[in-house]
């Protein structure tokens, strides 16, 4: 499948997030705090110049891991049609690699129930009991160690 990832602007993520993170909600709730920071990246992933993929990453630390630098991977979505093609693998490891020149220590993100074996697939762990994000479910914290 031919694809390309670039960066991308908060409100392009909207496409993505609200009908799959955000479904029934108020188009306004695709915004998350601190989406507009300058440490925060967008990433889209494109088929045929339409956006198909979205994947966010915030400098932000989880105090359940003693690393000083830590970024959160949330946001992340496939539109359902191309979702099973390996697309979100491609995005986390566009992701990975861009922040490797930022020298960070861990990626880590609230997964949903439904993603925890993608993301073990992709190399995070479990860290932490499950919790309930109120209106959303079931989550886990998990992380990946980055290599330098």
């Amino acid at each position: 499948m031919n694809y390309h990832i670039q960066q991308i602007t908060t409100k392009e993520t909207y496409t993505v997030r609200h009908p799959i993170l955000r479904s029934g909600k108020p188009i306004s709730s695709c915004n998350f705090e601190g989406d507009d920071l300058e440490t925060t990246h967008h990433f889209g992933l494109f088929i045929n110049s339409k956006l198909v993929g979205v994947a966010t990453f915030m400098k932000n630390n989880l105090e359940l891991l003693h690393f000083n630098n830590q970024y959160q991977l949330r946001g992340m979505a496939i539109l359902n049609e191309f979702q099973g093609k390996k697309l979100g693998n491609y995005l986390v490891k566009y992701g990975e690699d861009f922040l490797k020149n930022e020298r960070i220590e861990v990626i880590w993100c609230n997964a949903r129930e439904i993603a925890v074996n993608f993301y073990q697939r992709n190399g995070f762990y479990i860290i932490g009991n499950a919790f309930i994000i109120p209106e959303i479910g079931l989550h886990y914290r998990m992380y990946k160690l980055c290599e330098s």
